[in-house]
């Protein structure tokens, strides 16, 4: 769809996300949630919201909140397949860590065409992941589905693998790689405080206590 603006792009991108990572029964996303994912005014939100509505890439319903149509969805998965693209050749290819990427990444892959994005995917070695563990979509707009679930929610006495984060801030990125919860990770459960309190962790024979918050911004993968 030509007449897309690269503003418009990252706002199907984002709804995306959103709606991946809230995981909603019905699907729909409230604006509000978008303006602080975005961090811009909730008015500003709106206007773009009516826009893509009228090229009928979203849906809106009042009370409800905003769902991508199906063009919508493969608008957005090309946007992010560029986004997670750039990303892995920035960590893989120019050495950049996981924590300093996102937004560099944000500024070079609207500007990205197939070709350089095709070229950008050999060099850094065909990946089917970003660093973040985000699935990177296909050509034809397809993703590999993640039944995976938040570390929150995962039981004491299980076995986990790390699949993904739900962060792009810097400084919590750090923090968790400092702990060795990086994709691919396997880790057991081995204490959950009542009333959301902290977690006790054993990865690779070492003990690792992580508070209820962190636990929310990574999901696993049952291994056992």
């Amino acid at each position: 769809m030509d007449e897309l603006s690269i503003k418009m792009r990252n706002y199907l991108a984002e709804i995306y996300r959103l709606a991946d990572r809230e995981q909603p029964d019905d699907g729909f996303v409230t604006t509000s949630a978008l303006a602080d994912m975005l961090m811009v005014s909730p008015p500003a939100v709106n206007r773009m919201v009516n826009r893509l509505k009228e090229l009928d890439l979203l849906e809106h319903e009042p009370y409800q909140g905003i769902k991508l149509t199906k063009q919508g969805e493969k608008e957005a998965l090309q946007q992010l397949r560029a986004h997670r693209v750039a990303e892995a050749f920035l960590s893989k290819v120019m050495g950049f860590g996981w924590n300093s990427i996102y937004q560099e990444a944000s500024q070079i892959s609207s500007a990205l065409s197939d070709v350089i994005i095709d070229r950008m995917t050999a060099m850094s070695g065909n990946p089917q992941f970003c660093p973040h563990g985000e699935p990177i979509p296909q050509h034809d707009s397809s993703i590999q589905p993640m039944d995976d679930n938040l570390l929150s929610d995962a039981e004491a006495g299980s076995t986990v693998k790390v699949t993904r984060m739900r962060t792009r801030e810097s400084d919590r990125l750090s923090y968790i790689e400092a702990l060795g919860l990086l994709p691919g990770c396997e880790l057991e459960v081995i204490h959950k405080a009542p009333f959301n309190g902290p977690m006790q962790l054993k990865i690779n024979n070492e003990y690792r206590i992580i508070g209820h918050n962190l636990a929310e911004l990574i999901r696993v993968i049952a291994t056992e």
